[in-house]
């Protein structure tokens, strides 16, 4: 099989990135021949002889939105020079124009920019302002992506109603969650001295970007208030963020323990006794998973698309983000029953083991050999990308 994958970046230490890097593998060992329109690569993949890696550096560009424009403009330029040598074309969101077969949807614009939560809800000036026009153009022109294509996977089945409300039909779309890594993220126990943790308390977790509204750790505060002997981990990075004066100002302070942006997750996760995460508009939300796969209870939200694994063995799935009094009672629970945290841990890494990266991965490339062996969803030599309507996406 000839596979293109068309996205903006292939490594791990991105949520997005990591899955295409986890398929590029899975190609590369399927024996593919694999062609990558990227901005980003890791060097092993750049590296390996198998792929045929197309570069398209963006990085000196000024904003987001002009280095998609210009990945876009390029992408497609090479796309309509070599369609037709390529068997299957893949793509993460609306990032180039013409033919496809497959876009892996792991945001929809559109569905972002109802939420309540939009910055340019909460911001009301320039940068604000930015953000509503690039929500809206991408809007629209995901819309003629998404449409223009053969299948597409959603990454959650959050995403997938997303995609139902803007028209796709549900047919033609397969839900494929992320995976994870189930050796980096394990059960076990850590130091909570060298991470700059309390020791002999509970303690929860929290992760998120905590410099905006949108991953929730404000409802977690105003919930922590009524759990008097419960501590709270904060991972994210804190210059630019509200939350720590407004733990101050909650008199959370010693409870809370703020502490950056930091790399070893694995490790704080094996120190940590569950882990919380309502936030207010996820997709999927890798963390999520990564905490069950290290054996931790889970407290999250129905607004979280990584909440469909979270089933009541092993975790509590709260209707409203952001209803305080539930939950502080989600909380309470989970603090007062070290019995029962233990036993849903157990039951979380369970659920993880199925969901391996790998697994995914082989998932994604059975979906690609289905299309080719189908002869109705194949791509033809004489299927030019001017035999449908361009479009000129902006972004993922």
């Amino acid at each position: 099989m000839r596979l293109c994958i068309i996205t903006h970046r292939i490594k791990k230490g991105d949520g997005q990135g990591r899955v295409n890097y986890e398929v590029v593998k899975e190609a590369i060992r399927r024996g593919y021949h694999l062609t990558l329109l990227c901005s980003e690569i890791a060097p092993e993949i750049e590296e390996n002889p198998s792929v045929n890696s197309v570069v398209i550096p963006v990085e000196d560009y000024p904003s987001e939105f002009i280095r998609n424009l210009i990945f876009a403009i390029k992408s497609a330029h090479w796309l309509h020079q070599n369609r037709s040598n390529l068997d299957v074309i893949q793509v993460n969101g609306a990032i180039t124009m013409g033919v496809t077969d497959v876009n892996a949807v792991h945001f929809v614009h559109s569905s972002w920019w109802r939420s309540p939560v939009h910055i340019s809800r909460i911001r009301r000036d320039w940068y604000g302002l930015y953000h509503w026009l690039y929500t809206a153009i991408n809007s629209y022109w995901e819309k003629q992506a998404f449409r223009t294509t053969k299948a597409i996977i959603a990454v959650s089945e959050n995403v997938a109603q997303e995609l139902v409300s803007i028209g796709i039909p549900r047919s033609q779309i397969r839900v494929i969650v992320n995976g994870v890594d189930l050796e980096e993220f394990h059960p076990g126990v850590s130091s909570r001295q060298q991470l700059g943790l309390p020791e002999n308390v509970n303690l929860a977790l929290f992760a998120g970007d905590i410099r905006i509204t949108r991953k929730n750790l404000d409802t977690v505060l105003r919930a922590l208030v009524h759990v008097p002997d419960l501590h709270l981990a904060v991972v994210g990075e804190i210059k630019g963020s509200p939350y720590p004066q407004m733990a101050a100002d909650l008199n959370l302070s010693e409870r809370v323990h703020f502490l950056g942006y930091r790399r070893d997750m694995p490790q704080i996760q094996q120190a940590s006794d569950f882990f919380v995460f309502p936030s207010r508009y996820e997709p999927f939300g890798l963390v999520v998973i990564e905490a069950m796969a290290s054996g931790l209870p889970v407290i999250t939200a129905k607004t979280t698309g990584a909440a469909d694994l979270v089933t009541p063995d092993c975790g509590i799935v709260l209707p409203d983000c952001d209803d305080v009094n539930a939950l502080a009672s989600a909380l309470k629970l989970l603090n007062s029953d070290r019995s029962l945290c233990q036993k849903m841990g157990k039951v979380a890494r369970t659920v993880a083991e199925n969901h391996s990266w790998t697994t995914m991965a082989q998932t994604y490339l059975d979906l690609f050999e289905e299309l080719i062996n189908h002869e109705k969803h194949c791509s033809h030599p004489h299927l030019s990308s001017s035999s449908r309507p361009l479009t000129l996406p902006f972004g993922t």
